[in-house]
């Protein structure tokens, strides 16, 4: 069942993270709206705290740290003024996706410490 939600957490944070950012990117309002950020944090938490197990950690903290990297791309993608349109909905997209990975990120990374503290 904790697989069931920790799926669907992801899926539906990664479906409303690229909403939230291609809106965000083409200039509507709708990904600085603080309840849909709230939601994509606590979507973060809950993966990080349900669906990580043990076995995936290291994976799933680099995948963590390329996600971070890819954003900062996108943001210098933003300030391209040949792309300017596409480079903007790139950022945002790229912003609400560390959103819900950051969180899951923290969970994971502090869980490992944790586990490498009480050995």
């Amino acid at each position: 069942m904790a697989n069931q939600i920790g799926k669907w957490a992801f899926i539906i944070g990664a479906l409303l993270a690229v909403l939230m950012g291609i809106l965000e990117g083409v200039g509507q309002v709708l990904g600085t709206n603080a309840w849909l950020v709230l939601l994509l944090l606590v979507l973060g938490l809950v993966i990080g705290f349900v669906n990580v197990t043990a076995k995936e950690v290291q994976p799933f903290l680099v995948a963590s740290i390329a996600v971070l990297a890819a954003a900062v791309a996108a943001n210098l993608a933003a300030g391209n003024t040949l792309f300017a349109p596409l480079g903007d909905i790139l950022a945002a997209v790229a912003k609400d996706i560390v959103l819900v990975v950051a969180p899951a990120a923290l969970i994971v990374a502090l869980r490992a410490v944790y586990g490498f503290a009480a050995e």
